[in-house]
């Protein structure tokens, strides 16, 4: 039998975690829970997710109308919703907005890979939404592309959205995803990023599989693919806006790459300079 009054105060700790993560300021931010077919527990609007208390949580069904609670649900439940109509093995959704990750959203820079095995392990590839004002049904469709092959989503100029099994599995794809973007800003301020080989980022894949965690990256379509260069998600990218300007791609590792072009790029490259350089010193040469 469900406790519901038990996943209320599960929601309200999740709350004051993303308030005291600084991940929601002042009422940002909503919290779902599904808790039967037509029924789902939903965080109040204009509310801060720091101070909330069991009775603040109202039940909506299924196309958002509200039908328990004295506070009026979140403007946000279409996006909640949406993904719970996706994703039937999803049982709760999280939405806020983690500084370090909504940087990488607002400046549309894919989520580089092939760094820390932890990622790796728990979050793969991290698409972009294209942008939509929130809180429209119009909005909560920008998640459809992508809900099916990850559990966290960067809403350009937004936030994240995050969802699981239940309300603290939610929640801790995008606590993760926060801390990682906040140390790539902090590596690259440093100078440098350092990729793994493709052979280490395969066995971080085997160790996905052999925990059952879920990665494309495992299946056939994406076989192929070069693993640390996002291209789960590169096809949406001219639609997001999305494009690498902080962070390069690695070099190619897989069956992609293309070492003998690479090579003629740098010979053509040097042929240049020796042109320009013969050039500069005929000219000195007619000066003399």
């Amino acid at each position: 039998m469900t406790n519901v009054h038990k996943i209320k105060q599960d929601m309200c700790d999740i709350g004051r975690r993303i308030y005291n993560k600084g991940f929601a300021a002042a009422n940002d931010g909503n919290i779902t829970v599904r808790v039967s077919d037509n029924e789902v527990l939903c965080t109040p609007t204009m509310h801060c997710k720091g101070f909330l208390k069991p009775e603040d949580i109202s039940t909506i069904d299924m196309t958002g109308k509200q039908i328990a609670g004295s506070k009026p649900r979140s403007s946000e439940a279409l996006l909640h919703l949406e993904i719970y109509k996706q994703r039937q093995d999803v049982k709760s959704v999280v939405h806020c907005h983690p500084p370090h990750a909504t940087a990488f959203a607002i400046a549309r820079e894919p989520i580089p890979q092939c760094i820390l095995p932890e990622v790796e392990v728990f979050l793969g590839d991290v698409p972009i939404t294209k942008y939509e004002t929130p809180g429209g049904q119009s909005f909560a469709d920008t998640i459809i592309p992508f809900v099916d092959r990850t559990n966290v989503i960067l809403l350009a100029n937004h936030g994240t959205v995050s969802y699981g099994e239940n309300v603290e599995r939610a929640y801790w794809w995008t606590e993760i995803l926060d801390a990682y973007c906040r140390m790539l800003i902090l590596a690259k301020q440093l100078g440098h990023v350092e990729f793994l080989n493709e052979k280490k980022s395969r066995e971080l894949l085997e160790l996905k599989d052999k925990w059952g965690w879920k990665d494309p990256r495992n299946t056939e379509q994406y076989k192929d693919c070069d693993i640390c260069a996002n291209d789960i998600f590169r096809d949406s990218w001219e639609d997001s806006h999305v494009q690498r300007r902080a962070f390069g791609a690695p070099e190619p590792m897989g069956p992609k790459a293309k070492k003998p072009a690479a090579a003629t790029g740098s010979s053509d490259q040097e042929a240049l300079i020796q042109m320009i350089t013969q050039r500069v010193m005929a000219e000195l040469s007619k000066q003399r």
